[in-house]
């Protein structure tokens, strides 16, 4: 979907389609959640601090976000899909890879179903959305932002060399800025470039991920479509009013658990993995993730489980955060839980 949230609330206000707007809270130090594209030609993306916002747009309109509301409209379009085929998987409520070799109405190609789903849309909603039909995930996900917004971009198995070649790495998924910059100096920019280099040097610069890499450059992609029906996980945050010392964060660890722990309890789920998040002023990000052998029994678990990640962090006490989150990943359903209980108990 095209600046999605954003996009769901100018529905309402067309007197300000052509004005930048960002959906954000009125938090003191709340960040922008979506740009609209007015917006972004003042440089305002998500996850900007709205401060920063401010002094490159000081006339900018802020609308606070309405998330039951894009959830709702996110599973209308979700419905939109499941007429067209059953492979579908969700990254986020505003993009999922559909894998369309065979589609319900018998279409031609795949890229007829994505001009019939964008069609339904916008007759059903009024949103635009953009698509990418490519022969894999990876493309396909590339392919989606070329002619954004509302745009169609297809990418056929006999273009795939053509395509890739001249790529900036920049646009692979997974590097971030950190691998770009290891990439760059090794003199490394395009997919082109990575073509030339040897499986074994990939991996000795990056490991397993170096693998990957070297797919990539020649436009293999591999995973499948999962279609799956649980979410892949939950997270709850809390920004601080002014920054806090680690030991001053317990309250908000205990609400955030409490919030976690009710949100799988409501979906009937459990989870095998818990992380936390930790924003520093300078909006460095602290992270750590733990996989446990058997799910989260009851909030008290969940409880220890962070405070093991907080002990494993060996954080400095002199260290302040202006926000901290958890998360919960590998959600299992309950009654799935039982089973493998149940399952482990025989054996």
């Amino acid at each position: 979907m095209d600046a999605f949230y954003a996009s769901v609330e100018l529905r309402e206000r067309a007197d300000l389609i052509d004005v930048p707007v960002v959906v954000a809270s009125h938090h003191p130090r709340a960040v922008i959640t979506t740009a609209s594209y007015p917006a972004r030609r003042f440089g305002l993306r998500s996850a900007m601090p709205m401060a920063q916002a401010r002094k490159l747009c000081p006339h900018v309109v802020v609308l606070e976000p309405r998330f039951d509301l894009y959830r709702q409209i996110s599973t209308q379009i979700q419905q939109i899909f499941q007429q067209y085929t059953d492979l579908i998987e969700p990254v986020s409520l505003d993009e999922a890879y559909l894998d369309v070799t065979e589609n319900k109405f018998g279409l031609a190609s795949a890229t007829e179903v994505a001009q019939a789903i964008r069609q339904q849309i916008w007759q059903q909603m009024q949103l635009t959305a953009s698509a990418g039909v490519a022969p894999n995930k990876f493309l396909a996900k590339i392919a989606s932002d070329w002619y954004k917004p509302n745009g169609l971009c297809v990418i056929k198995p006999q273009q795939v060399q053509q395509f890739i070649y001249d790529l900036p790495l920049k646009k692979i998924p997974g590097v971030g800025k950190v691998t770009q910059a290891k990439l760059e100096q090794l003199q490394l920019y395009t997919l082109g470039d990575l073509q030339k280099i040897e499986l074994h040097v990939l991996q000795k610069h990056f490991g397993k991920y170096g693998q990957q890499l070297h797919l990539y450059a020649q436009g293999i992609d591999e995973r499948p479509v999962v279609a799956s029906r649980v979410r892949q996980q939950i997270s709850k945050e809390i920004t601080f009013d002014q920054d806090l010392y680690l030991s001053a964060c317990h309250d908000a660890w205990q609400i955030l658990a409490e919030k976690v722990w009710a949100s799988l309890e409501k979906r009937q789920l459990s989870a095998f993995g818990v992380s936390i998040k930790l924003k520093q002023p300078d909006f460095q990000i602290v992270q750590h993730s733990k996989r446990f052998q058997s799910p989260l029994e009851n909030l008290a678990q969940l409880q220890q489980a962070i405070l093991l990640l907080l002990s494993e962090l060996q954080l400095s006490p002199q260290l302040r955060f202006r926000l901290v989150g958890i998360g919960v990943y590998q959600l299992i359903a309950i009654e799935q839980k039982i089973q493998l209980s149940f399952w482990s108990e025989m054996h």
